[in-house]
């Protein structure tokens, strides 16, 4: 894996939060509550999705010294009752951006979502891997 430093990874993070603004639509998180895939490219299991959350255009609310801050999500209705495993970061194209697991990636107040209930993220940060 390559090293960058902390402005390379910045750069990056800036370029990729540019990315997911892309499109007529806007970015989206879909939790799943399945096994996260090995890669972006490996379809997803809609039977598994819980709960859709969209992030405002421009997705980016400030870059920072050691990472950059995106906007907080819509307040999205879960659809499926379900422990929240692992979301795709989908830009606003419909393309596959990242994969992130739930604890390690994400954390949330509480992964077991209920059916009806509504979940949005309020802090969205990004750290480039220096």
């Amino acid at each position: 894996m390559i090293q960058t430093s902390l402005a390379a990874g910045l750069a990056q993070l800036e370029a990729l939060a540019n990315f997911l603004d892309q499109g007529s639509a806007n970015a989206t998180f879909i939790f799943y509550d399945d096994t996260k895939p090995a890669s972006v490219a490996v379809a997803t299991n809609n039977s598994a999705k819980l709960v859709t959350l969209t992030l405002p255009k421009p997705s980016i609310k400030k870059v920072n010294t050691d990472h950059i801050e995106l906007n907080q999500t819509d307040a999205a209705t879960v659809i499926k009752s379900g422990t929240a495993v692992w979301a795709r970061l989908f830009n606003g194209e419909g393309k596959a951006v990242a994969d992130f697991a739930v604890g390690p990636d994400i954390t949330l107040a509480n992964p077991d979502l209920v059916l009806g209930s509504t979940l949005m993220m309020n802090s969205l940060i990004l750290r480039p891997s220096t």
